[in-house]
């Protein structure tokens, strides 16, 4: 998660306030000192630590918040209002030209993700816009760089117009331009040259392929472990460029968060995307009131809703629904559902998205690599014992053959059989429910046993293996 220490911080400090019927003025003091603290360890720079921790202050000791019933509530608003802000109020759009070709330029210092990052961006558009993107590989300088587009390229499907390294920058950003126009895309991204430090001559070149290009989008890359030095460089490109966003990256790493807190207050820059994993489909909108509700551990649903209707397939998955409420949930089902998972992204990355639940799952060891193991175990079911679980569940034989086939101990075949047939029995359970009565506070005789009465800690596991549903 994003934030990590500074999350665990803000959100400890303000723990001590809810709750509490009343508040003083001496309380929001100390409140302050803490928030102030926190800040300044994520490498938030001073100015804006000032400046957020007196707007808190002045409309926390505002008279109706300290007479209010819930004072430590409307104070964690305020925070929440206050960071927001901060970081924006709400997302930045994006820049296209109405009709024809649009032209973004990526720009930044080099290792800070800019060339995977163009076609992420690239890949984002199409799916979300339903652009037809192009690549233009303009970074004639650092070894591999055109050879690293191509291969992103390939993977994504997007076409990459390159003329190798002998050929200058502006050259090879004229003619792509005009092969992009005569095969009709309408969207270009163009990977520029990065340098270790901000020179003249990287410079000279940047402005000479804006002149050219005239982007859009000039869009600065910046890496979130860089804290107040991203201040400088985002300085340092804007006094030369028509900078229009930043791409915030390697935001899943151990990040203190200071610059993601400090870019729009100093610089008027938005952060227009965040980078948010190696996959070529880790890159989402910045939405600062999604941000601060993270950092304060309230969770993203949205964003979690928004990642399953682009992976999900409404359609199929009202058809899994249905054969849940039918009884007829089968192994072929199951590993569609754990594709599905797979393609939100990290398990812990999803569960952090949930109210309440980042900091619960900080320290608990969450292992992906269970879901290449069931899909192991699956693969190696023939197609009949998939579509009929029943065949496993009354033969050993058949486990064994399965254990065998897949590479994995029996016990964990077992435990896995041993979960889906629980599973199952609990769709069969909810698909005889009368909900009307529910409705009107009445416990139907076929609700589930133990939604009726809470059941007693089995220990950890003990019995099934090394899975944890």
């Amino acid at each position: 998660m994003p934030f990590e220490s500074l999350s665990d911080r803000l959100q400890m400090t303000l723990r001590r306030l809810t709750g509490r019927g009343r508040l003083t003025e001496k309380d929001i003091d100390e409140m302050m000192k803490e928030v102030r603290l926190s800040l300044l360890e994520a490498d938030v720079n001073y100015k804006v630590v000032k400046s957020f921790t007196a707007e808190v202050s002045a409309k926390a000791k505002g008279e109706k918040i300290l007479k209010s019933l819930t004072p430590g509530d409307q104070v964690i608003k305020i925070v929440h209002d206050e960071l927001k802000k901060l970081m924006g109020d709400e997302a930045a759009g994006v820049n296209y030209k109405v009709s024809g070709l649009s032209t973004f330029m990526l720009v930044g210092l080099q290792g800070t993700g800019k060339t995977t990052h163009v076609g992420k961006l690239a890949n984002f558009l199409r799916e979300r816009d339903g652009k037809k993107p192009m690549l233009i590989a303009a970074d004639i300088y650092r070894p591999a760089a055109i050879t690293q587009l191509e291969v992103i390229g390939s993977q994504l499907g997007i076409e990459v117009f390159q003329l190798g390294t002998n050929v200058k920058a502006t050259e090879i950003v004229q003619k792509g331009l005009e092969y992009a126009k005569s095969k009709g895309y309408d969207l270009v991204i163009i990977d520029t040259a990065g340098r270790l430090h901000i020179d003249e001559q990287l410079m000279d070149e940047l402005k000479d392929i804006v002149n050219i290009a005239k982007p859009d989008e000039v869009l600065l890359t910046i890496d979130a472990m860089m804290g107040q030095d991203a201040i400088n460089v985002i300085t340092s490109f804007n006094d030369l460029l028509p900078i229009t966003g930043c791409i915030l990256t390697k935001l899943d790493g151990d990040t203190r968060g200071g610059a993601a807190l400090s870019i729009r207050y100093l610089t008027n820059i938005p952060i227009k995307f965040i980078g948010v994993g190696e996959k070529l489909d880790q890159i989402e909108v910045f939405h600062p009131d999604r941000m601060a509700g993270r950092i304060l551990g309230m969770g993203d649903v949205v964003s979690l809703i928004e990642k399953a209707t682009a992976t999900i397939e409404e359609e199929e998955a009202l058809k899994l629904a249905e054969r849940m409420q039918k009884g007829s949930y089968n192994y072929n089902d199951f590993l569609k559902q754990i594709r599905w998972i797979k393609r939100l992204g990290s398990l812990k990355g999803i569960l952090s998205l949930l109210p309440g639940v980042g900091r619960e799952i900080r320290n608990l060891d969450i292992d992906d690599k269970q879901f290449v193991y069931i899909e192991a175990i699956i693969n190696s079911m023939t197609p009949e014992e998939r579509k009929n679980p029943d065949l496993l569940s009354m033969s050993r034989s058949r486990r064994e053959r399965v254990s065998r086939g897949s590479g994995r101990p029996y016990q964990e075949v077992n435990a896995l059989i041993k979960r889906f047939e629980d599973m199952r029995k609990q769709f069969k359970a909810l698909a005889g429910i009368d909900f009307e009565k529910l409705e009107q506070n009445q416990m139907p005789t076929n609700f589930p046993k133990m939604a009726q009465t809470p059941r007693k800690s089995r220990g950890k596991g003990k019995g099934h293996g090394n899975f944890r549903f």
